[in-house]
């Protein structure tokens, strides 16, 4: 019992120092998932070792500037000599976030994950800084099925994509680009995207169909069958049509809800024809007060669900459809308010209100089908 109380006395000063100072990386029971929070000016990036062994792995670097890493290692070192270390790495999803990178070191690190096993690869909150070599000759691409990209700054303008893009193998399935500082992309630099079914632009409230019609570089994305366009300004289903069409985009899904869109049509636009390939389209959190013009002829999937329509829609006022979702508009719940002039929120069903909140940035529910699994 004495030896007891003395061990507990020895162990009080360690449990005082876990407390006051936890450690930047924390590795779960399962070596499952790692996550990093670098806080310190100072940090000590070895920390990150302890996630070797993780699935998947997310570091935040706290907004520091990583520069000072190019005096440390040589970005042009052949990765071929840590080939085998790599491929030993179980990481499968990889997020990093928070700082400041020399593009140099950028694509330092892509050759040598490379020889790794990702899949999936998440950006947010960098600010990419001078401009991205072009690929050896020697070098491999890298096989991921997911990139995710959500504020992310990048020196060379409009041509990030295309310069990102020679790093990557051909084989992505999924790209997801939020608050892009420029969501319009130089299409000449850009080559096709043959294997991309998802397709997510959501969270660029200032793209509109003009951007649309600029992001979506014709012919360049022909596999395009989930397309999200959440919070990107789109003000009305047939412009959104129009822009479609121009660039030969032919979504199964297409997923416009929380925009602002008006149910008219300018009388002078020319009429658009949608393509047949569309059978499910989301107009949720849009504040329709009625069926806007212009739908399709025919869907499988129409949700018009959390809008203000103050009436049952009549069936000349709907496509063909084989499952509507009217949930949530003022006609099914008795006691909402009208909407009027100068009112956000009236007219708004209490549950559709608080699930906007809830939700907050649309283009957190990134679309990831068929890119779950692992090779």
């Amino acid at each position: 019992m004495e030896r007891a109380s003395c061990l507990l006395l020895l162990l009080l000063p360690l449990v005082h120092v876990s407390a006051t100072t936890p450690e930047p990386c924390e590795l779960d029971d399962e070596d499952f998932r790692c996550v990093c929070n670098f806080s310190e000016p100072q940090p000590d990036w070895s920390e990150a070792f302890q996630c070797a062994s993780a699935v998947e792995v997310e570091i935040h670097a706290g907004g520091l500037n990583l520069e000072p890493f190019l005096k440390r290692v040589d970005a042009d070192a052949d990765p071929r000599q840590y080939a085998d270390t790599v491929k030993a790495l179980r990481v499968r999803r990889l997020t990093v976030g928070a700082a400041q990178v020399p593009a140099q070191l950028l694509v330092g690190a892509l050759r040598v994950l490379a020889y790794s096993r990702l899949k999936e690869l998440t950006l947010e909150d960098l600010k990419i800084t001078g401009t991205m070599p072009p690929l050896p000759l020697e070098a491999t691409g890298l096989a991921l099925s997911s990139l995710r990209l959500r504020n992310v700054s990048w020196a060379t303008g409009r041509s990030w994509l295309a310069e990102l893009q020679q790093w990557l193998k051909p084989g992505l399935k999924v790209l997801s680009i939020a608050q892009a500082h420029s969501p319009a992309f130089s299409c000449e630099q850009v080559r096709a995207f043959p294997a991309l079914t998802s397709l997510d632009l959501s969270d660029n409230p200032g793209l509109g169909e003009r951007g649309l019609m600029a992001a979506l570089c014709p012919h360049k994305f022909p596999a395009i069958q989930n397309l999200a366009l959440r919070n990107t300004g789109m003000e009305t289903p047939t412009g959104v049509c129009a822009a479609l069409a121009a660039a030969g985009v032919q979504p199964h899904s297409l997923d416009l809800s929380h925009n602002s869109l008006r149910a008219t049509v300018n009388p002078s636009a020319p009429r658009c024809m949608w393509s047949s390939a569309l059978n499910s389209l989301n107009l949720s959190f849009a504040g329709l007060e009625q069926v806007p013009k212009g739908l399709p002829a025919k869907l499988r999937v129409l949700d018009l669900s959390c809008n203000r329509l103050n009436r049952a829609p009549q069936p000349d006022e709907l496509p063909e459809v084989d499952n509507l979702t009217l949930d949530g508009n003022p006609f099914l719940v008795p006691g909402t308010a009208l909407p009027h002039e100068g009112s956000m929120n009236s007219g708004v069903v209490p549950a559709c209100a608080r699930s906007t909140l809830s939700v907050g940035v649309s283009g957190t529910l990134v679309l990831l089908q068929g890119a779950r699994g692992f090779a």
